[in-house]
């Protein structure tokens, strides 16, 4: 069973307001105090999860299924660690009656300053992460900024008066989290290239497409080990692209051999990568990540791609370990015009393996794409398929809608959210 957003910020709240409960007169529990004491300890709490899932951890991967859904839930843990930090602040945590001192004594002035810088650090932060105009390189920079101003989160806690002593249970939770949090920042921030599997290669070739490249890379040393359908981290020993960057990986050999990225220029960072790439560069490879595994088990497969998003997809067809291929129909949506990689090349590598490939390219693709997806689905019926799909949400949105059409669940559509920020 695989952890998601709702139920884990939801367990993550109810911990944090039953710790502040166990802190205060139950005569006070129906209080706006009550209200702002369970919000603040929230909002602490699901700042050190997001910090814990952004260290890369690979047992926090395989406790999510995926990276992509590890950076899903870190950014809603964000977004609600905003809202209950702004209910926090809005009533006062501290009321007649209660038991108040603070863990960490600081003169006034200096525990009101943190108290604000605190919220303009949440603020900060979320802001950032949810704002997807910034330019790539200012974004991972400013973001770098979330492992200190959690540290400020972190202050008002210990310097603010409260009825939460360090050695009850709101105590320990709230350190619990804090160490777990600030442990992970400071791995990802200062150990993680040091200590994350990684590996080194030389670019060997660059072949040019319509707004796009294909990187072919080969090891300088002991390269990396990964399973067809992953993909990885790329940080190029150049100015302007050193900061890592995720591509699917688009071939299928062992640690020794050559790794092959199909790379589209679609933002500031890639556009860059696309116009200066050459043999030659060095690059720094962070892998393997994700959990995009083709569904062996499967009576009948449809795998569904958008542009590059036939990465997976080429790395699956070039795996030699992979068998039953004849049951497979590929479907590769393209622009007319930047159709990369060129198609003629997927359906001779698709001929190879006895799997059908069905090209869409132009006004009624998706029509071709209905007709021929039904089907499928008629001859083998509905439970008896398995969807992969890599490409665009508009196309996965027409995969979702016409799967409901036939009867097709949800449950037997795999994919990978690639939006990180």
């Amino acid at each position: 069973m695989r952890v998601t957003s709702v139920p884990l910020i939801s367990a993550l709240v109810l911990l944090s307001y039953a710790c502040a409960l166990a802190a205060v007169p139950s005569t006070t529990w129906l209080s706006s105090a009550t209200l702002s004491l369970g919000a603040g300890i929230s909002a602490l709490v699901l700042m050190a999860g997001a910090a814990t899932l952004s260290a890369r951890w690979a047992w926090v991967e395989s406790v999510f299924g995926g990276l992509d859904r590890v950076y899903e839930t870190h950014k809603w843990l964000g977004v609600w660690a905003l809202a209950f930090a702004s209910l926090h602040f809005t009533f006062k945590a501290g009321m007649e009656g209660w038991d108040t001192a603070a863990i960490l004594g600081l003169p006034p002035f200096y525990t009101r300053l943190v108290r604000q810088l605190s919220f303009l650090a949440l603020v900060l932060i979320v802001l950032l992460a949810l704002n997807r105009k910034i330019p790539y390189a200012s974004w991972r920079w400013w973001h770098k900024l979330s492992g200190p101003l959690f540290l400020i989160v972190i202050l008002h806690w210990l310097s603010f008066k409260s009825p939460i002593i360090l050695n009850s249970p709101g105590g320990i939770w709230l350190a619990a989290m804090a160490v777990l949090g600030v442990s992970a920042a400071f791995y990802k921030l200062l150990l993680y290239r040091f200590m994350s599997p990684h590996a080194e290669y030389c670019v060997e070739q660059v072949s040019p497409g319509p707004a796009a490249i294909r990187l072919v890379m080969r090891p300088v040393g002991p390269g990396i080990h990964f399973k067809a359908g992953q993909f990885a981290f790329l940080s190029i020993h150049e100015r302007g692209l050193r900061e890592p960057h995720p591509f699917t990986i688009a071939s299928a050999g062992g640690p020794k051999q050559p790794v092959e990225f199909l790379i589209r220029a679609v933002g500031d960072y890639t556009r860059r990568l696309v116009a200066q790439a050459q043999a030659g560069m060095h690059v720094e490879v962070f892998a393997p990540f994700g959990r995009f595994c083709r569904p062996t088990s499967a009576k009948r497969e449809v795998w569904i791609a958008g542009g590059v998003g036939i990465s997976p997809f080429v790395a699956w067809l070039k795996d030699d370990a992979a068998n039953d291929l004849d049951r497979v129909s590929l479907f590769l949506f393209n622009t007319p015009g930047r159709e990369f990689p060129v198609v003629d090349d997927v359906r001779m590598l698709a001929e190879q393996r006895g799997v059908e490939l069905i090209a869409l390219s132009g006004s009624d693709e998706g029509k071709k794409f209905r007709q021929r997806l039904a089907a499928i689905i008629g001859e083998c019926g509905p439970d008896s398929v398995e969807l992969c799909f890599c490409g665009p949400k508009g196309l996965l949105q027409l995969v979702r809608d016409e799967m409901t059409l036939l009867g097709v669940p949800d449950s037997q559509l795999r994919f990978e959210l690639f939006e990180f920020r």
